[in-house]
């Protein structure tokens, strides 16, 4: 009845690159209909240049990835997920002018849109499950489809910042992506392992700007602190990360865009009988290379409620 990781899996990544995937909680035969929201907060606060450090005059986006999430499982085997991204964002950024190279003070703006919808597959390839250890597989698959504004991406705008491109603060990428990914979950007693990645298949979008393809994964060890037939309990150390390339504007390539980053936090997961999964964690950053001026990522803080009904 107990599934190591407990009854949600997640990758924290970049707004535009991460889905959240729910399975059903612990317990029953999986059947039935399950909902909820995931939210990850970001705080951006450091500017690289090059992948160095370097003087910030003020810049930061404060970001906030609520994903509200319907799906239905027809089965213990078969699932399928609607997610739907709504953005906060509160940023200030530096200006300097094209036309005449002044740089202008910082300027504070904060907007909310709906982000770019989703729906995707998941599927249980392998299940063993015998005396203290189990072991499960998963597979996913899904697209990503244009519904969040572009305007951002708009490359008529005469200025530009230090390290906040229209490619950063953008609620959807107005192109069609495939999304695919696979996990893994194995307990043996109280200790367990488990692990997810997901890749993005990126397509032409709004203003002929194209994304790359990127890879993000997340996994570690962890101990059930708590493990009943109605409750469990879970603290897990996770390593997650993100790969990138970089983006093309008009068929030309971006110089600040790409990215690779390696993040490390704690994350305890709660399951309630079959009803309800709760997860929350905390991602610090431990390594992050960048091309051209790029703000990165401070700290990133996620969580997810899960009720299945």
């Amino acid at each position: 009845m107990v599934l190591a990781g407990a009854g949600a899996q997640s990758v924290s990544a970049c707004d535009l690159c991460s889905i959240y995937a729910a399975s059903e909680a612990n317990g029953g035969d999986g059947k039935g209909f399950f909902g909820g929201v995931a939210e990850q907060f970001t705080y951006f606060g450091s500017l690289q240049a090059d992948g160095q450090s370097v003087a910030n005059d003020g810049e930061h986006i404060n970001s906030l990835n609520s994903q509200l999430f319907l799906g239905y499982n027809f089965n213990e085997r078969f699932g399928v997920q609607l997610n739907l991204p709504v953005i906060f964002r509160e940023y200030s950024r530096q200006f300097t002018s094209v036309e005449d190279g002044h740089v202008y003070s910082p300027e504070s703006h904060n907007e909310t849109g709906i982000g770019d919808l989703s729906v995707i597959g998941n599927v249980r390839a392998y299940q063993y499950s015998g005396g203290q250890l189990t072991f499960n597989w998963t597979l996913l698959g899904g697209i990503k489809l244009p519904s969040g504004g572009t305007g951002q991406l708009n490359p008529r705008n005469p200025d530009f910042a230090t390290g906040i491109g229209g490619h950063d603060l953008t609620f959807g990428t107005g192109s069609v992506d495939g999304l695919v990914g696979t996990g893994f979950s194995t307990r043996w007693k109280r200790i367990f392992l488990a692990a997810d990645m997901q890749y993005a298949i990126r397509t032409s979008g709004a203003f002929d700007y194209q994304y790359a393809n990127d890879w993000i994964w997340s996994g570690g060890p962890g101990v059930y602190l708590l493990l009943n037939e109605r409750h469990t309990l879970t603290l897990q150390a996770v390593v997650s990360g993100e790969s990138k390339g970089a983006d093309t504007a008009q068929g030309v390539a971006t110089d600040d865009s790409s990215v690779t980053s390696v993040f490390l936090g704690p994350e305890i997961n709660f399951t309630w009988s079959d009803t309800v999964s709760a997860q929350a964690g905390v991602d610090l950053p431990v390594s992050i290379a960048t091309t051209g001026n790029q703000l990165v990522p401070d700290y990133r803080i996620h969580g997810a409620l899960t009720w299945r009904f």
